[in-house]
């Protein structure tokens, strides 16, 4: 399983949306009804999965799924 298809999983599991209908598109608030307890939860996860710490800053910065595996993937070294 690759970063963006463990990263459609964790958003699927906190948001409760379906992971077919998760893209890198996907927009974390309009899109997928996300709000800020659901997102801050989300990251923990995140950050359990993949061994990574997010500081706060950097998830504000988190708009659409994409950004997410953008982030994940440069942190771990799988550009």
């Amino acid at each position: 399983m690759n970063v963006e298809e463990k990263v459609a999983k964790i958003v699927s599991k906190y948001l409760g949306v379906a992971e077919n209908e998760i893209n890198n598109e996907a927009h974390l608030k309009d899109d997928l009804n996300s709000d800020p307890l659901s997102l801050a939860d989300l990251v923990v996860s995140l950050e359990d999965e993949f061994k990574i710490a997010i500081p706060a800053q950097d998830s504000q910065k988190f708009i659409k799924v994409g950004d997410i595996v953008e982030y994940v993937s440069e942190s771990i070294g799988e550009v």
